[in-house]
């Protein structure tokens, strides 16, 4: 028997203005002659999309959802080369701490996924510097937060830039130059064209590092199918980690465009999972990446009902028996 939590990404389908990804481009920042008037407005635009986020919160609360992942856009520009003396966090303060106390008052399972800009495995200093810059601000918003960064971030390997064997050495090589407390806040994930379940693999035993397993990437992108035979390995690499096991699903659009997301998830293909695996682990953390968000994750627990076999514990959690 395993306990399988659900989660979602980022934002709502069901609560009205509530993003947590508003944003200004640095091109509406020029128009705004005065750059103090112009800060300000991306301060308060910051401050919208926390406040947003704890709406967020208090809706997976309402549905008993306990995994969420925040959105990476919370701060627009934060890291534009034009606003290096803006010290994005010094007014957050205060929301930052609403959102620790209510997780505190409320456990759930946060972390962050940025976006494909951050790229550890590049040669280039410029990348690499904006690489880990980004990952700082990740690292700065979760402390605001009260909430410990140890395996909250999710990122990709990078580029194979011609060459995947070398690439994922020069990763080993970069991996030396990040600082400690960043390292410690990473997992890696197997993606949908260049590094497979064995290559990202390779890196999580290699650096001491948790793999969040992407089945739907999986089926996309493989050298070899049969991913069961890796399953131990890929828990193995959780081992000395406080959080459960964390995992991405999805569904392929269809079959022209099977690397798309769905806007829902293959309630049959997630069971096939699930009964691959039950029983290996006492719990699975499971980050549903589906274009409908939380009505996704609704749909999911529908589609579940009438299995025998799954024991419900909440709104968004089960036992698969």
């Amino acid at each position: 028997m395993t306990i399988v939590r659900l989660g979602y990404v980022a934002m709502s389908m069901n609560l009205q203005n509530c993003s947590p990804s508003q944003t200004m481009t640095f091109t509406q920042f020029q128009k705004i002659k005065d750059r103090e008037a112009a800060i300000a407005k991306l301060e308060k635009i910051a401050q919208s999309n926390i406040q947003n986020c704890l709406r967020l919160l208090k809706h997976n609360v309402a549905h008993h959802i306990h995994f969420f992942r925040f959105s990476s856009k919370l701060i627009p520009l934060a890291n534009h080369e034009e606003l290096r003396d803006w010290k994005y966090m010094s007014n957050l303060d205060e929301s930052l701490a609403e959102i620790g106390e209510y997780l505190k008052n409320h456990p759930m399972r946060v972390g962050f996924h940025p976006d494909h800009f951050v790229v550890l495995n590049s040669t280039q200093k410029e990348i690499m510097k904006m690489s880990l810059k980004t990952l700082h601000m990740h690292e700065m918003l979760l402390k605001g937060m009260g909430i410990d960064p140890e395996h909250r971030c999710v990122i990709h390997i990078g580029g194979a830039y011609d060459d995947k064997l070398k690439s994922l050495e020069q990763f080993i090589h970069n991996w030396g130059l990040i600082p400690l407390s960043l390292q410690r806040m990473l997992i890696f994930e197997n993606d949908d064209t260049t590094f497979d379940l064995s290559d990202a693999l390779y890196l999580c035993e290699k650096l001491g590092v948790p793999q969040v397993f992407d089945y739907h990437h999986h089926l996309a992108f493989h050298e070899d199918s049969e991913w069961e035979k890796h399953w131990d390995r890929i828990v193995g690499t959780w081992k000395e980690s406080s959080l459960p096991i964390k995992m991405h699903i999805s569904s392929p659009k269809n079959e022209k465009e099977f690397r798309a997301h769905a806007d829902y998830i293959d309630s049959n293909m997630f069971l096939t999972f699930l009964h691959t695996v039950k029983g290996s682990v006492d719990q699975i953390d499971c980050m549903i990446e589906a274009k409908q968000k939380d009505n996704a994750l609704f749909q999911l627990v529908s589609d579940l009902k009438s299995h025998s076999d799954i024991e419900w514990i909440d709104q968004s959690s089960f036992k698969i028996k």
